[in-house]
C-alpha cells in the first residue's frame, strides 16, 4: 500500500505537479484534505506563477492516480464544475491495508477533542486533516491523527515555512519537505 497526502494545495498547480512527480508517481491514490483551487475574491491575494486553478483541475483529472477529496473550506460548487474528482464531501474514506483512513479537511473540528470524537465515532486507524497549514503526525488513542501541511510556499504556517506532503505505506507514515525530500516527521505503525 502507498498513499499520497497532501492538502492546501489552494490552486498551486505547480507544487502538485511536483508532489506527484518526486513522492506520489508510484502511490495507489492520493488523499486530498481539502482547499483544492481556491478560485474568487481571493486570487489576487496569492503570489507566484504557478497559481493556476484551471491547470489544477486539469491535472487532477487527467491523473492515472486516482484522487479521493474532502471539501475543505475554500471547496465550492464550481470547483466541482470543473472537477471531474468529487470535491463537496466533507468526509471522504479509504479503505487500504487493512486501515480506514479518513479525510476531513477540519475546519469544523478546531479542537483535538473534536477530531479525538469524530475519529471514534468513525472508527478511523488514521484521521487526516488540512486547513491549518502546518504538520501534525500523533497518536492519540488507538487513531493516528495526520496533516501533511500545504505544498504552497506562500502559505506555510511551520515555523521553517518548509512545504510538506505525506505518505502512509504498510509499516509508516512519513512526512516530507516538498523541496528537498527531508523526513519532516514519521510513524511507524
Amino acid at each position: 500500500m502507498k498513499i499520497g497526502v497532501l492538502s492546501d494545495s489552494h490552486g498551486y498547480v505547480d507544487r502538485v505537479a511536483l508532489a506527484i512527480e518526486k513522492f506520489f508517481y508510484d502511490a495507489e491514490v492520493i488523499a486530498h484534505a481539502g482547499d483544492v483551487l481556491y478560485h474568487g475574491p481571493n486570487n489576487p491575494n496569492y503570489k507566484g506563477d504557478d497559481y493556476n486553478p484551471k491547470a489544477l483541475a486539469n491535472l487532477i483529472n487527467a491523473s492515472k492516480i486516482p484522487f479521493v477529496i474532502a471539501r475543505g473550506n475554500g471547496d465550492s460548487e464550481v470547483d466541482q464544475l470543473v472537477l471531474e474528482v468529487p470535491v463537496l464531501s466533507s468526509y471522504s474514506q479509504i479503505y487500504a491495508g487493512g486501515k480506514r483512513i479518513v479525510i476531513n479537511h477540519g475546519h469544523m473540528l478546531p479542537t483535538d477533542a473534536d477530531k479525538d470524537k469524530m475519529a471514534a465515532h468513525l472508527h478511523a486507524d488514521i484521521f487526516i486533516t488540512g486547513h491549518i497549514h502546518t504538520t501534525v503526525l500523533e497518536k492519540r488513542g488507538d487513531t493516528v491523527f495526520l496533516n501533511p501541511g500545504t505544498v504552497s510556499p506562500y502559505l506555510s504556517n511551520r515555523a521553517d515555512k518548509k512545504t510538506s506532503v505525506a505518505i502512509i505505506t504498510d509499516d509508516k507514515i512519513q512526512i516530507f519537505d516538498l523541496d528537498s525530500g527531508e523526513v519532516l516527521m514519521s510513524l511507524n505503525f
